[in-house]
This record gives C-alpha cells, structure tokens and sequence, in this order.
C-alpha cells in the first residue's frame, strides 16, 4: 500500500504534537506538584477535591470566627472585672459611710473616693473598641451604652441607651455564639451611688441623717446585686470560652483530615511521574529518529 509524503507527514506531525503535549502536561504536573492540572484530567477526583476544598474553607472561615470571639471574650470579661472591683470598693466605702460613729469630716472626706469610682464605672460602661465601636451597647454600637445628663435631678442622671440584643456568630455547623454583653442595669448603682454623694456633700451632714442612711442603705443593695448580675456575666464569658475551645479543637481535627485527603487525592506520585517522563521522552526521541529516518528514504534506495 503506497502512503502518500503528505499524509505521512500529517500523521507524524499529530503523533508528534500529541507526544509533546502529553509531556508539557506532565512536566507542569511535575513542577507544581498535583496529580490534576485541570477538571478534565481526573473529573471524579477534582469533583472530591472541590468538596474537600471547600469544606476546608468553611472550617477555617469557623475557626477564624472562634479566635476573634475568643479575643473579643477575653477583653469583655477583663473591662468587668474591673468594673467589679471598683464596685466591691464602692460597697466597702459604702459598709464604713454606714458606721454611726462616722463624723461630719469622716463622711465629706469619702465624697472624693466614692465620685472617682462613680466616674470609673461610667467610663467603663462606654468602652470603645479598636473600631470605635461601644463595647457594652448591645447591637447599637455607635450608642454610648449609659448617657449622663446633668440637668436632670440626682439619682436619674444616668440613662442605659444601649439595648439588650444579641450580636451572634457562626463557629459551627448551625451553631452560633453571642459576642457581645450590655450593663443594662449598672445605670440603676450609678443613680444610687450619684444620691449617696449628693447626700455626703450636704452641710452639716451627719452618720444619723436618715435621707443619708436610706441612701446608703439602697446603695449597698444596689451594689450587691450588680455585683452578682456581673459576675453570672463573667460566669458565663468562662463557659464560651470551653466551648470554644472544644470546637476549634474539633475544627482542627476536621481540618487535618480533610488536609490528608487532599494530599492524597491531589498529590503525584513522583516516582510514577519520572517513570511516565521517561518514557514520554523515550517515544518523542524514537518519533524523530523514525521520522528523520522515512523522510530520507527514496526508491533509489532499493533498486
């Protein structure tokens, strides 16, 4: 059967191009490591892949959103704590401004002390983030969380502007966090406490004025009770804190998992890819030497 020079040199020229394609495809598998370059290459596999791929996305996106909670946690639980102690101070200046034997000079001079914790406590309810955003407002965080209006009469200067709606994230599988925590309440102690100092400052007062003792009476109930509300708060910022970390921790393990079976889906087998190089290099070098070889032939050389 007679071939003619230009179909022999069309047939050659495809096996040539499919060779070197097939090796340029290798080689770039080779460099970059993975066994799929594009979808068509392993359909079945790169459909795997992607799942796995996008799980993993999903968890890391939860086990950001569990170290941001947790720092946003840490940092809430650290501004109550010092609320607390300048509470648990309050209440102890409180016990003594309640001791009958206190003079008129005893119970001035603990006007100063009790102001600066009033203030204290103030300032803390409004704390601003990073971002500039109140930290105990709620879910309206551009609200300061306790406003003060100092035309209003003593003991309702305080308003909680704030509300009481919760802020949640995602760190699971349908499963949410609350980030946030508001002092609604603390404006009832800070009232109590801005009529305790009205009262301290008063001519003439003494440990037997019974509008100071009523105060000072209500004050310390006031404080205790705040002292609990904040403390069942704190209590509970410990408890999400263990949550939390017991799901990262199982995010973690997810994490590993997935990564290992990516690994061993996606990744080439090395050995087997120089294997397959060699021999595509082999084929190719064959290919030319042939092609050299036919493309030099004539019926001279026959005859």
């Amino acid at each position: 059967m007679r071939i003619a020079t230009s179909q022999f040199q069309a047939t050659m020229s495809r096996g040539l191009l499919d060779n070197q394609s097939k090796l340029a495809s290798l080689t770039a598998r080779m460099a970059s490591g993975n066994k799929i370059q594009v979808p068509s290459d392993d359909p079945v596999t790169a459909v795997r892949l992607s799942r796995l791929n996008r799980e993993e996305a999903i968890v890391g996106q939860y086990r950001d959103n569990i170290a941001a909670i947790k720092i946003r946690l840490s940092t809430n639980e650290t501004y109550l704590t010092s609320m607390t102690n300048d509470i648990t101070q309050s209440h102890d200046l409180l016990v003594w401004a309640a001791d009958a034997s206190n003079t008129g000079a005893d119970l001035k001079s603990m006007t100063n002390t009790m102001t600066s914790l009033r203030d204290s406590l103030y300032y803390s309810a409004n704390e601003k983030d990073q971002e500039g955003r109140y930290v105990f407002s709620g879910t309206l965080t551009n609200t300061p969380a306790i406003s003060y209006d100092a035309s209003a009469p003593v003991g309702s200067r305080y308003t909680f502007t704030g509300n009481t709606n919760q802020q949640k994230s995602v760190v699971g599988n349908g499963i949410t966090q609350t980030v946030n925590v508001d002092v609604s309440g603390l404006e009832t102690l800070l009232n109590q406490m801005d009529s305790t100092i009205d009262e301290l400052s008063q001519p003439g007062i003494s440990a037997a004025t019974p509008t100071l003792q009523a105060a000072i009476r209500a004050n310390m109930d006031g404080a205790s009770s705040e002292l609990d509300a904040i403390a069942g708060k704190i209590a509970n910022f410990g408890g999400a804190q263990n949550v939390m970390e017991t799901l990262d921790g199982n995010h973690a393990n997810v994490s590993l998992s997935n990564k290992t079976a990516i690994l061993d889906l996606g990744a080439l087998d090395m050995t087997e890819a120089a294997t397959e190089l060699n021999g595509y290099n082999n084929a190719l070098q064959a290919s030319y030497k042939a092609y050299s070889k036919i493309t030099n032939l004539s019926l001279f050389n026959v005859l």
